[in-house]
């Protein structure tokens, strides 16, 4: 619906025009506020609800469950604070809100007193203990970068490894390296590659500035991804004065990301230097060998055994004329033995033989039908008998039987 006096906007889209132009303001996404606690209240869900005031003007403020977790007390109405976060409208109310992330007294200090107090916890918990540091691997395949990808940092990273080690492979998680959505893709940067085990060691970091500027490396949900990474962790923000809560809990600080870059690639033509004395060595030690091979060779082609081989069966021939002469001995007595053996069976045999009877004089007597007649009974009158002689036979016809 328009009218003579230019478009009507409902109020959905004139919050929705001031909430984008607020966001389109860098200054909003990082800021620190200090005032007056005014109207706290903490909800069951965690979230915290207040405003700050300076004595004339008043702004919402609400804390979230995430980040309230991790105050040592709750703020009291009247306190003296001081708030890092950011300005955001929220559309349902039309309210400009300050969206806090951190709360600390005012009184205290600023950001160090934060930092040392979450230094202090985190050191009591042990995630700074050497004892739980890893190596860094002396050759890596992969280096993974957490960094922000329009930064010097990863130019410097990129540069001095492949000065270093041209064959190391680079792989890059974007991620924002300031203001409050930095951490959270910090985070997930450092777990999406120990989730796919996609480097050998990770380079977290980023360039130089301020406090605020390096702020995001001393959240502590950073600092405990950095110090549960099962990927060696090297630490690189700032510059070498700047020291973070992620320096502390990782597995190595470098000073600058061109230190980390150093320290994570190793340099090669040191290497290269090294491998070709090892291979001078390694041919020196060659020539050495095969010139011992080859004298033991020609003190082997001087031996009896390759001038005389026949020397080598000449014992064995012996033997074999000496087990060749026991065979037959041996052969030469059984076959006496078996003969002897033989003879004493023939002359059982002989004994036991028909026709030696007849050679004595007697003679054998069979009927007509081949059968021995032992018995005059066993005649007829008239029966032809065959009468066996030492030689020949004779036929013949019985007249009569007698028996007795």
């Amino acid at each position: 619906m328009t009218t003579i006096a230019g478009k009507v906007y409902t109020v959905s889209e004139v919050n929705r025009i001031l909430k984008g132009l607020i966001r389109q303001e860098p200054e909003f996404s990082n800021l620190q506020i200090q005032g007056e606690v005014s109207n706290f209240r903490q909800y069951p869900s965690g979230h915290c609800y207040f405003a700050l005031k300076d004595g004339k003007t008043l702004l919402k403020c609400v804390m979230f469950a995430g980040s309230a977790r991790w105050l040592k007390q709750l703020p009291k109405n009247g306190d003296q604070v001081l708030g890092l976060g950011r300005i955001d409208l929220y559309e349902r109310d039309g309210a400009i809100q300050f969206y806090v992330d951190m709360l600390m007294p005012l009184g205290a200090g600023n950001l160090m007193v934060a930092y040392e107090q979450l230094k202090q916890k985190l050191s009591a918990e042990g995630l700074f203990d050497e004892s739980r540091k890893k190596p860094i691997p002396a050759y890596p395949k992969t280096v993974g970068i957490v960094t922000s990808p329009a930064g010097a940092a990863v130019r410097d990273i990129i540069n001095v490894s492949g000065r270093r080690d041209p064959s190391v492979k680079l792989l890059l998680y974007p991620v924002k390296v300031q203001g409050t959505e930095a951490p959270p893709e910090i985070i997930h940067g450092i777990q999406f590659f120990n989730r796919h085990k996609l480097a050998d060691v990770l380079i977290v970091g980023r360039g130089g500035g301020s406090m605020e500027d390096l702020w995001a490396f001393n959240d502590e949900g950073v600092v405990r991804a950095i110090a549960a990474s099962d990927i060696p962790v090297i630490s690189a923000v700032g510059h070498e004065i700047d020291f973070t809560l992620s320096d502390f809990a990782a597995d190595l600080r470098a000073p600058t990301p061109s230190a980390a870059a150093e320290l994570a690639v190793p340099e090669r033509s040191g290497d290269r230097e090294l491998l070709s004395k090892l291979v001078r060595r390694l041919e020196r030690a060659m020539d050495v060998k095969l010139s011992s091979s080859e004298t033991a060779l020609e003190r082997l082609t001087e031996e009896w055994v390759l001038t005389h081989p026949e020397r080598l069966w000449e014992s064995a021939s012996q033997a074999l004329d000496t087990l060749d002469r026991r065979l037959e001995l041996a052969a030469r007595d059984k076959l006496t033995k078996k003969d002897q053996k033989l003879q004493l069976l023939a002359t059982k045999l002989t004994a036991l033989d028909p026709y030696a009877v007849l050679r004595r004089g007697y003679t054998i007597t069979e009927n007509h039908r081949g059968q021995v007649v032992r018995n005059a009974a066993q005649l007829q009158p008239g029966d032809t008998l065959v009468t066996r002689f030492t030689e020949g036979t004779a036929v013949s016809t019985v007249a009569a039987v007698k028996e007795g």
